[in-house]
């Protein structure tokens, strides 16, 4: 196996002593960064995420140009529902859509459960490619969608805030949502893994929409199914679990397989380390909107935030994906502040 030059991520993951935290953000390799929107003006969003050497060069261009300590594969949460044969439609600025939707039995028997690493062979080759063009700089990340937040997009249709048809499936129906939640996540445990075989170092898991459950939900349509995920996939990887805006659930998921929990700005430093008794890596949780304050005042509200976390066990993030509008060198002065830690 190639060795990685900077290692800081995963010995963080690991729970090794660091000597600052590494940094990387959520959504990194895109829409912020101006290379990026050349390649955006000139090719369609799934030829971008289905075209390896694309997909590659997107990438590759937050290591580059903006000094991360971990790349993350160019890819979207929805290539699984496209794998299992539903069509998914995406509108720059509009965000996915999704024409039919999951109603009944019939709808969820006629989705496609094998075959899932043929159907995504183009996310393994781009892994494949990026590890070789990392050439051992920095780890790099897989992902899926959690199975609770596809169902959210298989059931609606559509983003949407507050997921109504969703959780109507989901109250009125439960044995099909479950139904749909398991198919989901066996061809989610398969992809992961095939993932880590092409290449990722690790893997995680975005619960983006998690937090409009209840606790009692949660652990009904989400927590089974991140956990079945964790504990099949962290054995040939770390992972990750992001359930963005579920702070309640971090005492429970610190006690599973995950070797890191992702955290929004809704929850404290010293909150989300008194929950988990300081057992795993906390990710997070910087607002992607601060990234829009002067440089200065970044640099130190970052300061403040690994001082309230802690050196250890600790990745510096975003509490969600970074922000279209957030000048390139407001990124870099995040990451910069990060590495300038003492």
């Amino acid at each position: 196996m190639q060795e990685i030059k900077n290692n800081l991520f995963l010995k963080a993951l690991r729970g090794e002593e660091v000597s600052r935290p590494p940094v990387w953000m959520m959504r990194q390799a895109g829409r912020y960064l101006p290379d990026y929107i050349k390649l955006r003006e000139k090719y369609d969003f799934f030829t971008r995420v289905e075209t390896p050497e694309l997909a590659c060069e997107i990438t590759l261009q937050p290591v580059d140009q903006v000094g991360v300590d971990a790349a993350i594969i160019f890819s979207d949460i929805l290539v699984i529902p496209q794998a299992m044969g539903m069509t998914v439609l995406l509108e720059e600025g509009r965000g996915p859509v999704l024409p039919e939707v999951i109603k009944n039995k019939a709808d969820i028997d006629a989705l496609i459960t094998g075959e899932t690493e043929d159907r995504l062979d183009y996310v393994m080759k781009a892994l494949a490619l990026t590890k070789r063009e990392l050439n051992g700089r920095v780890p790099l990340i897989g992902f899926a969608g959690a199975p609770w937040t596809l169902l959210c997009y298989m059931v609606e249709g559509k983003g949407s805030k507050t997921f109504d048809k969703a959780k109507q499936f989901c109250f009125t129906q439960p044995e099909l949502a479950h139904q749909l939640l398991q198919k989901i996540t066996d061809v989610t445990i398969k992809y992961l893994k095939a993932q880590v075989r092409a290449g990722a170092d690790t893997v995680q898991v975005f619960d983006s929409w998690s937090g409009m459950l209840s606790p009692s939900d949660f652990n009904i349509f989400a927590a089974p199914y991140l956990t079945q995920i964790a504990d099949a996939v962290s054995e040939d990887a770390p992972v990750i679990l992001f359930p963005k805006g579920s702070w309640y659930a971090l005492a429970q998921l610190s006690k599973g397989s995950a070797s890191g929990l992702g955290l929004d700005w809704t929850v404290t430093p010293a909150l989300a380390r008194e929950m988990t008794g300081n057992n795993i890596t906390l990710q997070g949780n910087f607002d992607p909107s601060k990234l829009l304050a002067p440089i200065p005042q970044i640099k130190k509200e970052v300061k403040e935030m690994i001082d309230a976390f802690g050196v250890n066990r600790y990745i510096a993030n975003l509490g969600h994906g970074i922000l279209p509008n957030v000048p390139v060198d407001h990124a870099r002065a995040f990451v910069d502040a990060v590495k300038e830690y003492v």
